[in-house]
């Protein structure tokens, strides 16, 4: 019995060292290859642009990524993506409603000479949708609408109605109904810090179907200028916006490495092209550009030879994964994970927060307590039946701590919250997650620029990011029961730790069945996500796996029937 024992114990040695040698092998080759500084300039190159769906930046951005591709080696498909190993394709929709992009605007008080506000410093300035103003634009007064007071019970006909208090979005249908030429209108969430970047504005959208009047967000500078102005009397306003609208055609761009023995499994790469910033989002597709430059350059040096696909996607956020998968049927049952980049290249000296690993659902969205924490996005409404057990959290999480700690590179956690492309990939029972940033404070804001980027951060994110599904495209049986030790050392960690809180909170006069429903449900979770793990060799080799998946599942709910009996 003793001899089988240790057999086993050297059996899972030789196994857990053969599969740590090969997330080495692709570390090594994902570092020596990612270069930071093409990840940045392409980062810099879309982030000159106010992208959104059709408009000529969003456009010049697709184009750019396609030049990338082409450089290295992908050929355009014709027909379907099996005619090459490599190849992109651009997918052209027509747009249901028109383009829209800013072109030059600018505010100024009557009596002073220095613009309030300029467009070329200011670019989120014009709400998204706003129509033009004549071309020299107009002088008119300033009704300052002020909190609960109704703008039918004005005279704003012909005037700009401006509000300290909400944003230009909220009152721009009335204001307009009621006769005003454009309205003025602030809101900046406190995670921005107004007082402190007082120059920020925040980008927003206006419903304006019929393409008359505008919009202009104010800074906090901007804000507090108009006020002192209404203190000393009537306000009168020089404004000039000009914006274009046209028919277009929406552009996605997916490129695809063939795997060589399941090409119809995949892992899916999304990097949404959409909104004016660099960080958000320049840099996703800066750094995606990158990863898929390095991929097609492993692959013709005979480096790497996936066996599943690997697929990059760039295009608009949400809606682009969101159709790739629900297009094709049968190409969504192979996507085995996806993975969303979005804000991935934040200088985080400078913008503050941290990198972050979004999480699939799991306990911790329901039950927030301990290191747990959310950001200040906010929790997302999870309950029970939205759990999504899986080993995907832990696998990634563990890539992530091996280059943080080969780079010294500080990476942390969140409980599921929504928002990015991983959403199209859960709401669909595909496992997803997010790589991304935050508290930033220029989020959403035009001081989200250039210098705010790190090249070292994109080369962080997309050496794990890239490691990460070269590991799992190729993974065979040894890969996979080092996986099986690895979440279930994760599940003891955390169990514990359930544990300890709540055996504290019992003893402050919390309720011991709820206590024991959360130890209880993390156990269950856990359980379940070892299971998953028997999908991950890319072909069955023997029933080691199998094996040791049981015994491990049966470790777990031994460990959690023995803390359950604990709390009283």
């Amino acid at each position: 019995m003793k001899q089988f024992f240790l057999s086993l114990v050297l059996i899972s040695c030789s196994v857990y060292a053969s599969a740590q040698n090969t997330t080495e092998n692709y570390f090594k080759l994902t570092r020596e290859g990612f270069n930071k500084t093409n990840a940045y300039n392409t980062t810099a190159f879309v982030e000159k642009y106010f992208r959104l769906p059709g408009n000529s930046g969003f456009d010049a951005s697709i184009r750019k990524v396609e030049s990338i591709l082409k450089e290295v080696g992908f050929v355009e498909q014709k027909n379907n993506e099996k005619e090459s190993v490599l190849t992109y394709r651009i997918e052209k929709r027509p747009m249901r409603r028109n383009a829209w992009e800013p072109v030059d605007a600018s505010l100024k008080l009557v009596g002073e000479n220095t613009p309030l506000m300029e467009f070329k410093s200011n670019r989120n300035m014009i709400a998204i949708n706003s129509s033009s103003t004549p071309e020299n634009g107009i002088e008119t007064e300033v009704v300052w609408l002020q909190p609960n007071t109704k703008i039918e019970d004005l005279n704003v006909a012909g005037k700009i109605v401006f509000s300290a208090d909400v944003s230009s979005g909220r009152i721009f249908s009335s204001a307009i109904k009621a006769g005003a030429v454009g309205v003025i209108g602030y809101s900046l969430p406190n995670y921005n810090q107004p007082t402190k970047h007082q120059t920020s504005v925040s980008f927003s959208s206006i419903q304006n179907p019929d393409n008359k009047g505008f919009a202009i967000n104010a800074s906090y500078a901007v804000k507090e200028k108009l006020k002192s102005a209404f203190s000393k009397g009537p306000v009168k306003m020089q404004a000039m916006v000009k914006t274009k609208s046209y028919a277009a055609e929406e552009l996605t761009i997916v490129a695809n490495v063939q795997g060589s023995e399941n090409p119809d499994e995949r892992f899916v790469y999304s990097a949404h092209v959409q909104e004016p910033g660099a960080n958000d989002n320049a840099s996703g597709v800066g750094a995606l550009a990158e990863m898929a430059r390095l991929t097609a350059s492993l692959y013709k040096s005979g480096k790497i030879k996936p066996k599943r696909t690997i697929t990059f996607l760039w295009g608009d956020e949400i809606t682009s994964t969101g159709r790739y998968i629900q297009e094709d049927t049968v190409r969504a049952k192979g996507i085995l994970w996806g993975m969303s980049l979005d804000m991935v290249g934040e200088n985080t000296a400078v913008t503050g927060g941290t990198f972050l690993l979004e999480k699939m659902p799991d306990p911790s969205a329901i039950w927030t307590r301990g290191e747990d924490k959310h950001s200040e996005w906010g929790a997302g409404n999870v309950t029970e039946k939205d759990l999504f057990p899986h080993y995907y959290n832990d696998f990634i999480y563990n890539i992530l701590k091996a280059q943080s700690k080969h780079a010294n590179w500080v990476v942390n956690f969140n409980p599921f919250e929504g928002g990015s492309d991983h959403t199209p990939f859960l709401r669909n029972k595909i496992p997803g997650l997010l790589m991304w940033h935050f508290t930033d404070v220029f989020y959403h804001t035009d001081n989200d620029r250039i210098d705010k980027v790190s090249a070292t951060t994109l080369q962080n994110v997309g050496i794990s990011a890239l490691t990460a599904a070269l590991v799992l495209t190729s993974a065979d049986e040894n890969t996979a029961i080092t996986m099986v030790k690895d979440v279930l050392e994760a599940a003891k960690v955390r169990l514990k730790t359930e544990f300890e809180l709540s055996s504290k909170n019992i003893e402050n006069g919390a309720a011991a069945d709820k206590e024991k429903r959360i130890v209880e449900v993390w156990g269950k979770y856990y359980a379940d996500a070892l299971a998953t793990i028997n999908k991950v060799p890319v072909k069955q080799e023997s029933t080691k796996l199998g094996s040791a998946i049981k015994v491990a599942v049966l470790d777990i709910e031994r460990i959690t029937a023995d803390y359950l009996l604990k709390l009283k």
